[in-house]
């Protein structure tokens, strides 16, 4: 298959370049710093911002699906990465005629996403958390949820509460309506492998689905 990432340059983004490359898919990258990928001696690279119109059909050319692992820089500033970028794509996607994109998104995104936990835990995170420190990250995913639950296209939006850098363990617990109870973290490895596995399967079309270990 031939596939576009974009956020290929941050941690789960080289590891779904890892894990496509693997599989034998044929990849092009968008990143800023070409020479700054590890990877780009083997994939299609693109210089660019997610922000501008030609370096994302650029990479779209002759893609078959879109993976994004596109997020924000910080989360002490209000973002503007997925406020701007995932329009900007969504348009090139339905311009080339390319239906299907799994995302990264958080467990912030959707206000259903606390219903599986105890009244108390979603009080603390939604007074102490999503209207601090989380404020702007939480803005932004939703941003993007608002962006391709509105399109046309055949989305998929994977929503993990904390990203660890730890290895895969291979099991984890799906749940469509909210995070299950007690969800915290899952590693980015076994994201990428859910994220992978989304390229062919249909369970999640057009639906956030939660992650966690």
């Amino acid at each position: 298959m031939k596939l576009a990432i974009f956020g290929a340059s941050g941690a789960t983004g080289l590891l779904l370049t890892e894990r496509a490359l693997a599989a034998g898919h044929t990849v092009s990258v968008l990143v800023r710093n070409p020479s700054a990928f590890i990877y780009r001696d083997k994939v299609r690279v693109v210089e660019g911002s997610a922000f501008a119109a030609e370096a994302v059909a650029e990479t779209l050319a002759g893609a078959e699906a879109v993976l994004s692992a596109l997020g924000a820089r910080s989360p002490w500033t209000p973002g503007e990465v997925l406020e701007r970028g995932v329009p900007v794509i969504v348009e090139a996607m339905q311009h080339a005629q390319i239906a299907r994109i799994i995302v990264l998104g958080s467990s912030g995104a959707l206000d259903s996403a606390l219903d599986h936990q105890p009244s108390w835990k979603r009080w603390l995170i939604e007074n102490l958390l999503y209207k601090t420190v989380l404020k702007y990250p939480v803005a932004s995913q939703r941003a993007q949820y608002a962006t391709l639950s509105s399109s046309e296209l055949d989305w998929t939006m994977v929503m993990p509460p904390m990203l660890t850098n730890g290895p895969a363990r291979g099991r984890y617990r799906v749940d469509g309506d909210a995070l299950p109870n007690g969800g915290a973290r899952i590693a980015r490895a076994d994201v990428a492998d859910f994220m992978m596995q989304q390229l062919t399967a249909t369970q999640w079309s057009r639906r956030g689905v939660y992650l966690t270990w």
